[in-house]
């Protein structure tokens, strides 16, 4: 157990986080998978080349640094943590590894000023975080062992169907092989995909399941992640919109996430989405249209433009089917062949605080899911009219720690 004396070294590391946390989990990447290449196989590689993975971590450290006295205020971030962990197949096992190079790091990076007592400290304050991670996570992977149509690791399922949704997104549908029973999910979960490309590489990568729970199917519903001057085309994504095919086989984790609706409520929800943000949203609703007909939905999802978006023809059919459903699409760009109510409703961007204030909904739930800039700009604008932090949802698709 940590000392009051280790906490007190572990929070006066702070201001040397801050300054040079990203040069620290760079250090501690590189030298972790040198020494375990094997562990290259659970990590996305492209966000290790974009840094995105190294700044999740220098985050995560800094967090983990400035709340050491009580770590249940890290408690959400944890539950993120330990979801994805699970669904990589992150095991007790791998923990000594990293804590053995992040200490490693921490006395390379800090020089002179990594004392003995400063080392003990972080080994001890490591120690801690590893027992609350380890736990919170055995308890998923037994929820998952033992859920009735339920697997541990990895399970094959075969491609019955592909849908081309749009120019950059595609639907798959999934059956296991084994011919048993799918999992009573939480719609707006996860699973991990894990695939093998051409050099032997093994790839994992995550994406919601974009349909309400039933026993015929799971689908994932897949953005092409083009190239562009910030990042490098997703491996991954486009091999699914190039490679795969109906009758081939792919290797699921089991459901995980929290960015999941309460059912014991029934106040309104608000839904908006960005881009392949939408994904989530779509199980979403459709299960709460199905076992909470009552219960008022406002859909608002952002598209760059009628070519790029995804389901339109589903959620018209599902606002016509659904008198408590308004769907709202937004384009930002609008040719002369698009037809308002049909294509789209409104040009230009979401505003949730707008929608919150024309549309009298203080009292709603608010889910919002899509890129960084349009979750944090739809976050400010609910802020801003007054909704409160319990009532802001938020599923953002990238790195976190891990």
């Amino acid at each position: 157990m940590l000392t009051q004396a280790q906490r007190d070294i572990v929070k006066s590391c702070v201001p040397a986080l801050k300054a040079h946390g990203l040069t620290l989990t760079k250090n501690f990447y590189g030298r972790m998978f040198k020494a375990n290449p094997e562990l290259k196989h659970l990590f996305n590689m492209s966000h290790q080349a974009t840094g995105e993975q190294q700044q999740a971590l220098a985050l995560a450290v800094l967090g983990y640094a400035e709340n050491i006295d009580d770590t249940s205020v890290l408690a959400p971030v944890i539950r993120v943590i330990t979801a994805k962990h699970v669904s990589m197949g992150i095991r007790a096992e791998h923990y000594p590894i990293v804590g053995r190079h992040l200490l490693a790091a921490i006395a390379e990076v800090m020089g002179d000023a990594a004392t003995a007592e400063v080392l003990e400290a972080w080994g001890a304050a490591y120690a801690q975080l590893a027992d609350i991670l380890i736990e919170a996570e055995q308890a998923l992977f037994t929820h998952a062992a033992t859920t009735k149509g339920g697997w541990s690791g990895w399970r094959p399922f075969r491609v019955i169907k592909v849908v081309r949704e749009s120019s950059e997104i595609a639907s798959f549908y999934l059956k296991p092989t084994d011919d048993g029973l799918l999992p009573p999910f939480e719609p707006g979960q996860f699973v991990s995909v894990r695939t093998v490309d051409e050099t032997g590489m093994t790839r994992i990568r995550q994406y919601s399941l974009s349909d309400a729970p039933h026993q015929d199917y799971l689908r994932l519903t897949v953005k092409r992640q083009d190239g562009s001057e910030d990042a490098p085309a997703g491996i991954v994504s486009t091999a699914f919109h190039i490679d795969v095919n109906e009758g081939d086989l792919i290797e699921l984790s089991f459901p995980q996430g929290h960015f999941v609706v309460d059912q014991e409520k029934d106040t309104p929800l608000v839904l908006l989405s960005g881009g392949v943000g939408i994904t989530p949203m779509l199980g979403i609703l459709g299960h709460i249209a199905k076992e909470q007909p009552g219960r008022s939905i406002h859909f608002a999802h952002a598209a760059r433009n009628r070519d790029v978006q995804a389901m339109n023809d589903w959620l018209r059919a599902m606002a016509a089917r659904h008198d408590k459903l308004d769907v709202e699409i937004y384009y930002e760009e609008v040719g002369t062949a698009d037809v308002v109510g049909r294509h789209y409703d409104k040009q230009g961007r979401i505003d949730a605080g707008q929608i919150a204030a024309q549309n009298h909904l203080a009292d709603a739930d608010y889910y919002i899911c899509g890129p960084r800039g349009f979750m944090s700009a739809q976050i400010d604008s609910l802020k801003r009219v007054g909704i409160p932090d319990s009532r802001i949802h938020a599923e953002f698709f990238g790195a976190s720690f891990g």
